[in-house]
């Protein structure tokens, strides 16, 4: 079989940030590199479901929401892919800040009732938070 793309980055010079993965067919996945890959530091998994749904609630709600394909986390636990349709890096970005500014602003977990969840009892908001904070620091240096 082909080495799908994601594959094919080297994950030793791609670290914590903000990164164009591909540009297919007018849909752009963005990494979303909270930490530094096979460091021996992931994101536990209930911080990582609860970042899936603090970002996708409110990425769904924002003025970019028509374009919010979506978002989701990475199985090796270091951060998540946004697919967005028609949407430049800078625009992406963006959406990512204003979205982590709300979402550090919320005090329940959207969609973590038991009739909304598939596992609603795995969740850290205040985790996620520490997590987004540390996220968006890495997000305001750069450019």
């Amino acid at each position: 079989m082909e080495t799908i793309h994601s594959f094919t980055i080297d994950h030793d010079e791609h670290g914590e940030g903000f990164y164009l993965s591909t540009d297919v067919s007018g849909i752009q996945t963005y990494d979303l590199r909270f930490v530094y890959p096979n460091s021996g530091d992931y994101l536990p998994s209930p911080v990582m479901h609860t970042i899936e749904h603090l970002l996708a609630t409110v990425m769904r709600n924002s003025k970019k929401s028509e374009d919010v394909v979506y978002f989701g986390p990475m199985g090796c636990r270091t951060g998540f892919y946004l697919l967005l349709k028609n949407s430049t890096l800078t625009e992406a970005r963006e959406l990512t800040k204003e979205s982590i500014k709300i979402s550090l602003t919320l005090n329940t977990v959207p969609g973590a009732e038991k009739k909304q969840c598939g596992n609603y009892l795995e969740h850290d908001l205040e985790g996620a938070k520490v997590a987004l904070a540390k996220y968006l620091a890495i997000l305001e240096k750069i450019a």
